[in-house]
C-alpha cells in the first residue's frame, strides 16, 4: 500500500515552474496579431454596410479617410487637434497633482476619511456634465472653462483609486515601520506610496478615458472649436465622413495615452506586473 501512494506521488523532474519570461515575446505577438485582425474585420464590415446606405446616415472607411487627408490638407485638423490638445493637457496635470495627494491623505488618515470620503464618492458618481451650464457662467467660454471640465471628470478616479490602494496596503508593513521608528512622514514615502502605485496607475488609465470624454463634451457645450468643434459642425450638416475623422482622432489618442500610462507603470511598478502576470 505505502508502495502505491509512493507512486501515485508526481516526480520532481515532471513538475516544471511557469515560463512566463520564455513566452512573453510570443503572447505580444499573438496579441496584436488579435487586435490588427479584429480591426480589419471591423473595417471591412463598415466598408461594405456604410457604402450601402445613404452618407447622410453612415460613411465608410474609405470615404472617411479621404475627408481626412482634406482636412489634413487645409491644416483644420492639426489646428483642432492643438486647440483639444490646449486644454487636455493642462487639466489632466492638474487632476493627477491635486488628486494623487489627495487619495493619499483620505485613505491614511480615518479623521479625514470620514469627513471628506463621502463626498468624494458623491462627486465620482454624480453626472457632472450637468454642471457646464454653472460653470460657463463662472469662467466663460473660453479656455479656462474647458480645463474645469476636463479637470472636473478627471479628478474622481484618480483621489478614489488612491484612496483605495492606501487601504490595501498590509497593516503588518506599516507597523513593523513603525516599530523601527520611522516618522510618518518616512512611512508614506517609503510604505504606502510604493505599495499604492498600481492603484494609482490605475486611476490615471481611467482618467484618461473621462479627460478624452471632458475634452469633447467641453468642447460641444463652450466655443464650438478643436475636435468636438468640427464633430459638431460636421453632424450639423450631415457631413457623416468628416464627423468620423475627429472622433477616429480621439478614439486614436485615448490608445496612445493609455498605452504611455501603462508604459509609466512598467517602468514604476514592475514588481505589479510581475506578480500579475502581464510581464
Amino acid at each position: 500500500m505505502a508502495g502505491d501512494v509512493r507512486q501515485a506521488q508526481p516526480s520532481p523532474r515532471k513538475v516544471s515552474a511557469p515560463r512566463a519570461g520564455r513566452s512573453s515575446g510570443s503572447s505580444r505577438l499573438t496579441n496584436a496579431f488579435a487586435a490588427i485582425l479584429v480591426g480589419l474585420v471591423v473595417l471591412v464590415v463598415w466598408q461594405v454596410v456604410g457604402s450601402s446606405v445613404s452618407p447622410m446616415t453612415m460613411s465608410y472607411p474609405t470615404a472617411v479617410l479621404s475627408e481626412g487627408v482634406e482636412l489634413v490638407k487645409d491644416g483644420s485638423l492639426l489646428s483642432a487637434l492643438g486647440s483639444s490638445v490646449q486644454s487636455f493637457v493642462p487639466a489632466y496635470v492638474l487632476a493627477v497633482v491635486i488628486g494623487v495627494p489627495v487619495g493619499l491623505v483620505v485613505g491614511r488618515y480615518r479623521l479625514i476619511e470620514a469627513g471628506f470620503g463621502p463626498y468624494i464618492t458623491a462627486g465620482y458618481a454624480t453626472p457632472l456634465v450637468a454642471l457646464i451650464p454653472l460653470f460657463i457662467v463662472w469662467f466663460g467660454t473660453g479656455l479656462l472653462v474647458k480645463v474645469a471640465i476636463v479637470l472636473t471628470l478627471t479628478v474622481f478616479p484618480i483621489i478614489i483609486n488612491t484612496w483605495r490602494g492606501v487601504q490595501a496596503v498590509p497593516k503588518t508593513l506599516i507597523e513593523v515601520g513603525s516599530s523601527f521608528g520611522a516618522s510618518q512622514a518616512e512611512i508614506m514615502r517609503k510604505i504606502i506610496i510604493p505599495g499604492t502605485l498600481p492603484h494609482i496607475m490605475t486611476g490615471l488609465r481611467l482618467a484618461v478615458g473621462r479627460a478624452v470624454i471632458g475634452m469633447v463634451i467641453a468642447e460641444f457645450f463652450t466655443a464650438v472649436s478643436g475636435l468636438g468643434g468640427i464633430i459638431i459642425n460636421a453632424g450639423n450638416s450631415f457631413d457623416t465622413a468628416r464627423m468620423f475623422v475627429p472622433v477616429i482622432i480621439v478614439l486614436l489618442l485615448g490608445i496612445v495615452l493609455t498605452w504611455l500610462v501603462g508604459l509609466a507603470e512598467r517602468r514604476l511598478a514592475p514588481w505589479h506586473l510581475a506578480m500579475s502576470g502581464r510581464q
